[in-house]
């Protein structure tokens, strides 16, 4: 006859054998950063090696031709100083989907329940939630930067939905003044590759701003060593204040002062 210790030995083994896949979490740890520039869709910039906030600069998303306007009166904004870009006020979130292409670090943190997209940037947090939850329902849900996120694992990839997102006023995804509306929704699937790079394939649909599904591939390297992410702050338009006659925003330079202010303005 087993004993008793023996049977709860057993049945632990058992317990633990029978976890599912999801708990075998893959390796994502460390600092990883962005490859290449902060514009979305580079597959479709004009011109090809355009950087979102070039005067001019665009890429090709699928859209209305209304939004295709609306488009255009952004890129104007853009090339005369005045676009109205959220993150212009330190603090806000960048939002979804522009949270996946921030020039500074990220970390990814995998538990069985949720994963974490961290930012340096911050405050920058996608909880993914991987538990078997759904999503909020219509009447508990409000339009947020980073919009609300459940996912599952197939395999070592995380594929998460987005829904929830603040639309035009809010949902800005890069500073060539590309936006999306509320009821644009996003599917990620979020993996470390065979070459090392982590890649996240995004796809957004919009019925209201889009003729077709907007797919767009990142990719991350991982720095070397022990890199750590440190945090930083700061308070509104510290970093960029905006001129009260013209509204454009200033760069300041490291004494403090800006550093395009016409002459006769200093």
């Amino acid at each position: 006859m087993l004993s008793k210790t023996k049977i709860v030995a057993a049945f632990l083994i058992s317990s633990l054998m029978a976890l599912p896949a999801r708990a075998q979490m893959p390796d994502w740890t460390g600092v990883w950063v962005l490859v290449g520039g902060t514009l979305y869709d580079r597959a479709t910039a004009e011109p090809a090696n355009a950087l979102a906030g070039d005067p001019g600069a665009r890429e090709h998303p699928p859209y209305t031709p209304a939004w295709e306007e609306k488009y255009k009166r952004n890129i104007a904004l853009v090339a005369a100083g005045r676009f109205p870009d959220p993150i212009t006020t330190c603090g806000i979130p960048v939002g979804f989907p522009r949270v996946m292409q921030v020039v500074d670090g990220y970390e990814f943190v995998n538990t069985p329940n949720q994963t974490w997209i961290l930012t340096e940037n911050g405050p920058n947090v996608v909880r993914v939630y991987t538990d078997g939850r759904k999503h909020l329902a219509d009447d508990l849900i409000w339009p947020t930067y980073t919009g609300d996120s459940v996912g599952h694992w197939e395999g070592d990839t995380l594929v998460f939905t987005t829904i929830g997102l603040r639309g035009e006023d809010g949902t800005i995804i890069d500073r060539t003044g590309a936006i999306i509306s509320d009821q644009a929704h996003g599917l990620t699937r979020l993996r470390k590759r065979e070459d090392g790079m982590m890649e996240a394939k995004i796809t957004i649909e919009d019925p209201v701003a889009l003729t077709r599904p907007w797919t767009v591939t990142k990719t991350y390297r991982k720095l070397p060593g022990d890199a750590r992410i440190m945090d930083y702050a700061c308070a509104e338009n510290n970093r960029n204040p905006v001129d009260p006659v013209t509204g454009k925003t200033f760069t300041l330079g490291s004494d403090g002062k800006p550093i395009d202010v016409d002459a006769k303005q200093k």
